[in-house]
Formats: C-alpha cells, sequence, structure tokens
C-alpha cells in the first residue's frame, strides 16, 4: 500500500512538470497567467490539474469559425474598397466634434477588417423594459428571419415572454434561430424550447455541455449580445435575457446597461458575426443569401464600426480599441464597466493619460455579482486615485453597461468588459460609434448616473478594513484567472 502511494505522488509530481512545461513553452499565454496556473500548480496540484484541464487550456484557432463567410457575402471587396480610399485619403470624415477619428478608423479597416459605414441610425437604449418592448415590436413586424444571439438566456417571466414571441413569428412562417451561450443559459435546455422548435424554429447551444457543467471549453464563453431582424435591424449591447436585466430581481435592483438599435449598413456587420457564430455550431452551414442580407435604405447619418474578438483572434481587437481610445483622448476618458480587472497595458495607458492632463472619470458597481471579481474590481479602480481619476460607485442598483467615451466624439458600446476575461478568453462585440450628437446622449445618460453615484475618495479607501484588504489581495494575486 506504502509503494502504491508513494508512486501516486511522484506520477502526481511528474505530471505537475509536464503540465507546467506545457503551459510555459506550448501554450505561450501572458506572463502572469503563466505564474498563476504554476503557482495554482504548485500547491494544490490534483485540484490545480483539472481546474487546468476545464479553465486554463487554449483554444484552437482552427476550424472554429468559417472566416471565409466575408468572402461569401461580398465584405471582403468592400472592406478592401475603404482600405483603398483610407490610403488615397478619400474617407469621408465622420462629425466627431474635437477629437480625430482617423488612426482609429485606419487601424479597425486596415488590421481588424472592420467595416466603415457611415448611413446608420442608432438608437440608445438604458433601460431594459424599453429595450425589450422595442426588441418584441420589432420581432412582431418580422417577415423573413429573427436571428438571435444571448450569453444568458433565463427561463423565467421574461425569457419565456420572448419565446412566445419567438412562436409566434416562426408560426407565421419567419425562421427562427436562436444561439445562447451554452454556459451562460444553463437554466434552459431544448425541452424549454420545444414550441419553438415545434414550428420549425432552430436553436442551438454555443460550445455545449455534453455533461452538465463540465466542458474542456468552459472557460471559453460566448459572451456576445446580437440580434439581426430581417437583415435591416441590428441590437446589440449589454442586456441579457432574464428578469434581474428588467431590474425586477431584489438581489440587484435597478438593471443600468446599455444597448443599441441600429438601422444601416452597419447591420451586414452584425449579420455577418451571427452567421459565422451559428456555422460554427453547425456541420450544415448557412450561406450568402440575399434574405440575410438585403439593399438598405437608411436616412441615417451616423458613422460605425463593428468590432469582434474571442480566443480564437490573432489579436485582442477589443482591447486595441480601447487602448487605441485612451491613446487619443486629449480632454476626457468616460468610462462604465462593471469588472475593471485590467491587463497592464491598459491600466498603464489610462494612468498615462491621466498624467498628460486627461480626465478620467470611471463608474464601477457600489455591490457584486461576482464576489473576487468585485474586489478586484474595486483594488484596480481605487489605484487610479493617485493619478487624479474620478471613481464612482453606481448606488441605484447595479450598473452593467459597458461603455467608453472620448472627448464627447467617439462611442464604444458593448458586450466587453475591461478585464482580462473579456480582451482573451470570451467572445464579444463592441459597436463604435463617430459621432458627436449620438456621443453626447451617451455623455449626458453618463453624468445623470453620476448623480446617483457616489465618490470614491483616496480617505475613504485608505480606511477599509482589514478583511477589505485581505479580499483585494487575493482576488488580485488570482485577477489573471477571473
Amino acid at each position: 500500500m506504502s509503494f502504491f502511494i508513494d508512486n501516486f505522488f511522484v506520477i502526481i509530481f511528474i505530471a505537475n512538470i509536464l503540465l507546467s512545461t506545457i503551459i510555459v513553452f506550448r501554450e505561450r499565454k501572458q506572463t502572469a497567467q503563466t505564474w498563476a496556473w504554476l503557482l495554482v500548480l504548485l500547491f494544490v496540484p490534483i485540484v490545480g490539474f483539472v481546474l487546468y484541464i476545464f479553465l486554463g487550456r487554449g483554444i484552437s484557432k482552427d476550424k472554429i469559425f468559417d472566416m471565409k463567410m466575408q468572402a461569401k457575402i461580398g465584405m471582403n471587396a468592400e472592406i478592401e474598397d475603404e482600405k483603398k480610399a483610407l490610403q488615397r485619403g478619400l474617407f469621408p470624415h465622420p462629425p466627431t466634434g474635437e477629437v480625430e477619428p482617423k488612426q482609429l478608423i485606419y487601424m479597425l479597416t486596415m488590421f481588424e477588417s472592420a467595416m466603415y459605414t457611415t448611413n446608420n441610425d442608432v438608437v440608445l437604449y438604458t433601460d431594459g423594459r424599453e429595450k425589450f418592448d422595442a426588441l418584441i415590436q420589432d420581432i412582431r413586424n418580422a417577415k423573413d428571419h429573427v436571428h438571435m444571439e444571448y450569453y444568458i438566456y433565463r427561463g423565467d417571466a421574461l425569457g419565456k415572454e420572448l419565446r412566445a414571441e419567438l412562436i409566434d413569428a416562426a408560426k407565421r412562417g419567419v425562421k427562427v434561430r436562436l444561439l445562447l451561450d451554452a454556459w451562460g443559459s444553463t437554466q434552459v435546455n431544448m425541452k424549454f424550447f420545444e414550441g419553438l422548435t415545434n414550428e420549425g424554429g432552430e436553436v442551438a447551444f454555443f460550445f455545449p455541455l455534453f455533461v452538465p457543467y463540465l466542458n474542456p471549453r468552459i472557460n471559453y464563453r460566448n459572451h456576445r449580445k446580437i440580434v439581426v431582424i430581417d437583415g435591416l435591424i441590428g441590437y446589440t449591447g449589454g442586456f441579457n435575457v432574464g428578469d434581474e436585466y428588467l431590474g425586477i430581481v431584489e438581489k440587484f435592483g435597478y438593471w443600468r446597461d446599455n444597448h443599441l438599435r441600429v438601422c444601416g449598413d452597419a447591420v451586414y456587420s452584425f449579420q455577418n458575426r451571427f452567421l459565422m457564430d451559428w456555422n460554427s455550431q453547425h456541420t450544415e452551414e448557412l450561406g450568402y443569401s440575399e434574405a440575410y442580407f438585403p439593399p438598405i435604405t437608411s436616412v441615417g447619418k451616423k458613422a460605425i464600426q463593428v468590432v469582434t474578438s474571442g480566443p480564437d483572434s490573432e489579436h485582442e481587437q477589443i482591447k486595441m480599441t480601447y487602448l487605441k481610445m485612451i491613446s487619443i483622448a486629449k480632454k476626457e476618458i468616460l468610462i462604465q464597466t462593471p469588472y475593471y480587472i485590467p491587463d497592464e497595458s491598459i491600466h498603464e495607458a489610462i494612468k498615462l493619460a491621466l498624467l498628460s492632463g486627461v480626465k478620467v472619470r470611471i463608474q464601477i458597481p457600489n455591490k457584486p455579482d461576482h464576489m473576487l471579481v468585485y474586489w478586484a474590481t474595486y483594488s484596480f479602480a481605487a489605484e487610479l486615485l493617485e493619478y487624479g481619476a474620478i471613481i464612482e460607485t453606481y448606488e441605484n442598483g447595479f450598473i452593467h453597461a459597458k461603455t467608453m467615451i472620448v472627448d464627447g466624439g467617439i462611442v464604444s458600446v458593448g458586450s466587453a468588459n475591461i478585464d482580462v476575461r473579456s480582451f482573451r478568453l470570451d467572445f464579444e462585440v463592441n459597436t463604435i460609434i463617430y459621432d458627436e450628437e449620438f456621443s453626447g446622449k451617451v455623455r449626458d445618460s453618463f453624468y445623470e448616473d453620476s448623480q446617483v453615484s457616489q465618490l470614491l475618495t483616496q480617505e475613504k479607501y485608505d480606511d477599509r478594513g482589514f478583511l477589505i484588504k485581505l479580499k483585494e489581495g487575493l482576488a488580485r494575486l488570482i485577477s489573471p484567472l477571473l
């Protein structure tokens, strides 16, 4: 028995060495992540091994998305034309006020192939009930298809209300496709959507959990929120499907978020992203159809680029977008995020902006939805106080908006938080709007939130107790893994 036990621990020791070697030389993670996993493996070898299998393994960049989809729908040709126009100086300059957007547009067009469109109309929703009322009305008016993609879909009152609308649409002959993240939407299953599938609707789960709550890809989540109706209307932003997003769940109180309703050529980008995500989970792929990309007649004048990123990406596109927005700011950067757990590049960029005289104001929640994430956010945000940042904790419920506004002329609204998970682990989508008028509306909403927020001062932060300091220290230690 003793011989067996001794050999067992030798095997565990050797397995840890091999796994550590894989982490350092094969996975090529960021340095902070590498050290964090090495510490986990060293101090909890058996549990650490299991955690790494389910949470730490890299994801294959091959055969996840059909990147040729853009060529199929003609977007590659349009983007090539845009690149040539940029190089020849013929690109239309959007009305962004004093902020100069050309470098950001150039980066996203040339290196991220984000289509730049200028004929869009955009509506901002900050209240969940208003957003879903508008969405339901558009579903009722749908004639050809409803494509819907959410991270969280709950089987509560709102989930059932939306399901009923989708069933009615399917009964009218509208093609309904619903793509949900398997981890975020564990409260619903195919039985819950049986009425929809019986009417010809299709439901799929992204990276499905073959064993409940266990999957080697469990750490990689589809965090996107996208709806496309008839190829003419797009919705995207921060709201998921659940009663808490209507502000009627006592734990969170009022739910403050940002969501967009977009009409114009930018809808092509949302449709393209949905089709690639949908096809990644199916053997029978959806190809080009004029019904998915109909001619769009729009009287809107908003300039937009849609940026997506994920663990399959060669570059951290959304992080690079945030970095560029921070770097071009000359007066003011406004940020709303439920999670502020930045990597070093973002954190240092904000510090540099502050040291350069740019005013930075950040709003974070006053209550946690994930305990360790909350304390890490509190710690990282408070660190910026000594550089002159204004940090506010939202007191009117829970703030879930993921927003960045630069000099009142460029605004980013989307699904991506300012944290390592959104930059490297989750599949995200952000919409960049180049328009002083619309940015002004989002900015006004930001300052309305300031009226129901509490200022975090250096004195208040220094006054925190030992237990809070302990929580912060632990949260920061493992922040690369959160």
